[in-house]
């Protein structure tokens, strides 16, 4: 007998749950270097080209899918056929990497804001951030100790992760959303309003804004826009298919995606909005260009800031609280998503019940997760996850969109979204799966090989990049096809 499939209890729901996987801790330190490195007001030419030939295309691809098989992506692919099931549990076991990175992460958030109360961190950020708080070994194979106030950040963390995705779809991870998600926008629509109006806010602007459209003309600008709308609206990991098969049979597909999709990317551009004002006020009150104070990643969010909240006084302390919690709010809501699509895959594959499965995961995750709360985290953390985003997630939607494009056939998905949505999609769907997509994705990937080759990532010796890198690689493509292999034991595969 088929059980009974657990279900959002409203559109507005699952809307609230996919925008809080697609909005997080890219959208605040990603999408502003990008926007401001790649033709500043230019870029969003390339930018919303590839929203409309990728981004949206492919969460169309991705709903349409988890809603007419009604399963996590390895129990989707492999109803399409048997031989891709492995296909579906590549993007799983890279998730699991980077939940277990992503938990550390939040952890350095969580801390950094408790300590924003009091700016704990003194004057020189960049040496507290490495020395006093990472406490950073000397290489990426030195580890000597695990530094206590990150772990037990890290199981903070995980156990969220493991209280949310317990109570199930509804009752955790909807009702969640529903609270984090509003006040995640309130906070950064906060910050932005203080932002703006900071002495040097508009020089932070100008250069953000301003338009090189001679970089338009620069084809990685663009492949550097597909890059950014890939990976910032969760394509590839597995979760927009499994969030989709709790829909009920009628719902708008095409509408949800269109509205995730701009959701985050009012998100990101707040966030741009919020990041360049701050940073305009620090080269304001250094004396500097505004060049000189630009930042990106973990550096924007933990060494730059902290520096700028040093010195606005009473507002740096409320800054500094509001910034970090937004990151947390930002990264948490990603986090519960990449843990309910490696506990749907599993449960269903294994026949494992929520409860069980969710804790089996929490609890493992957590310990794999101590190895990012060494001395050595941080290595650990800037080369996988430079390896998955580069090549497991951009893969793993590359063989979607081949699956879908030239197996499944595009018609068959855009026929089922079709009679559920208002919205209607046409034939140029077909055509941006079929070719655009898979056309972009290999040049994407192509280009990084070749930049990997010219110059070792992150200038790093090679045994740190075979072990941590590509390794992890090889791990998810071997790992998906050994549990494909395996026998489905639930009643309903």
């Amino acid at each position: 007998m088929e059980k009974q499939r657990e279900q959002w209890n409203s559109k507005f729901g699952f809307i609230l749950a996919a925008i809080g996987s697609a909005v997080g801790l890219g959208n605040i330190w990603r999408f502003p270097y990008e926007v401001y490195s790649s033709g500043g007001g230019a870029f969003f030419l390339p930018y919303f080209c590839a929203i409309f030939t990728a981004g949206i295309p492919l969460l169309i691809l991705e709903y349409g899918i988890g809603h007419k098989y009604k399963g996590s992506t390895p129990k989707c692919l492999s109803l399409i056929n048997k031989k891709f099931e492995w296909m579906g549990w590549w993007p799983i076991i890279s998730s699991s990497f980077i939940l277990c990175y992503y938990s550390m992460i939040l952890s350095w958030a969580v801390k950094y804001a408790l300590m924003s109360f009091n700016k704990t961190w003194g004057a020189d950020t960049n040496k507290f951030f490495y020395e006093d708080f990472l406490q950073l070994s000397s290489s990426p194979t030195s580890f000597n100790k695990i530094v206590l106030p990150i772990a037990i950040g890290i199981f903070v963390i995980w156990l969220f992760n493991w209280a949310v995705c317990y109570k199930g779809v509804k009752k955790g991870i909807e009702k969640t959303s529903k609270i984090i998600l509003p006040l995640l926008f309130i906070i950064m629509f906060i910050i932005v309003i203080k932002g703006v109006t900071l002495d040097g806010a508009a020089k932070g602007l100008n250069v953000l804004f301003e338009p090189d459209w001679n970089a338009v003309k620069n084809p990685e600008i663009w492949i550097s826009a597909y890059g950014q709308v890939f990976f910032s609206l969760s394509i590839g990991t597995g979760i927009m298919m499994t969030y989709s098969s709790y829909l009920p049979e009628k719902t708008d597909i095409n509408n949800s995606a269109f509205m995730t999709a701009f959701a985050n990317c009012g998100f990101e551009f707040l966030s741009a909005i919020g990041v360049f004002s701050i940073l305009g006020a620090m080269a304001t009150m250094q004396n500097v260009p505004v060049d000189e104070v630009v930042t990106s990643g973990i550096g924007l969010a933990f060494i730059a800031f902290p520096n700028v909240f040093t010195h606005m006084g009473v507002w740096g302390n409320i800054l500094g609280v509001m910034f970090f919690v937004c990151l947390v709010f930002a990264g948490i809501t990603s986090s519960v998503s990449l843990t309910e699509a490696i506990s749907a895959a599993i449960g269903e594959k294994f026949d494992i019940p929520r409860k069980k499965v969710v804790t089996a995961i929490c609890v493992i995750g957590f310990v794999l997760s101590l190895a990012f709360a060494t001395d050595a985290g941080l290595y650990l953390l800037d080369i996988m996850d430079n390896y998955i985003n580069n090549y497991g997630i951009v893969c793993a939607g590359l063989l979607e969109a081949v699956i879908v494009g030239w197996y499944l056939k595009p018609k068959t998905v855009r026929d089922h979204v079709n009679k559920i949505s208002y919205f209607r999609i046409g034939s140029w769907w077909d055509v941006i799966i079929k070719y655009i997509t898979p056309g972009m994705l290999i040049i994407t990937v192509v280009q990084s090989i070749i930049k990997e080759f010219q110059t070792p990532y992150g200038g790093y010796d090679t045994l740190p990049l075979l072990l941590y890198g590509w390794l992890v690689i090889v791990i998810g493509i071997i790992g998906a096809h050994i549990i494909s292999k395996c026998r489905w034991k639930s009643s309903d595969k």
